[in-house]
């Protein structure tokens, strides 16, 4: 059995010296609380998790020196909702598209907006 019984057991997540966890980007802050919100609503246990997470950290090519780890967590989140029915693969990428064409009409400085992606 997994030691990791709760989100802030997840090995390799980079903490602070107080052992607190820490990003190094918001994106890895939101990854890391959509994923324990899931969790939460049930989607999946945090043994399904730890164990999602264990197979993309281990996938051949992964950064010797951990990293691309939060790229492994949104890789092994992404896996898990389309497993669950949440969101399929092309429903994913449709929205991170949509975020990414709302991102390049936002001027600089101002928040992106969903709405504001072009058709």
């Amino acid at each position: 059995m997994s030691r990791c019984e709760t989100p802030i057991d997840s090995p390799g997540l980079p903490r602070s010296a107080e052992g607190e966890p820490v990003f190094a980007e918001p994106w890895q802050a939101q990854a890391f609380a959509m994923t324990v919100r899931l969790h939460e609503q049930g989607v999946f246990t945090w043994a399904e998790w730890a164990e999602a997470l264990s197979r993309e950290v281990h996938r051949p090519g992964r950064a010797a020196d951990g990293g691309d780890y939060f790229d492994c967590w949104v890789a092994a989140l992404s896996m898990l909702l389309s497993e669950r029915g949440v969101a399929s693969e092309g429903e994913q990428a449709a929205l991170s598209d949509r975020w990414a064409r709302a991102a390049e009409a936002t001027p600089h400085g101002k928040p992106i907006l969903l709405e504001n992606a072009p058709a």
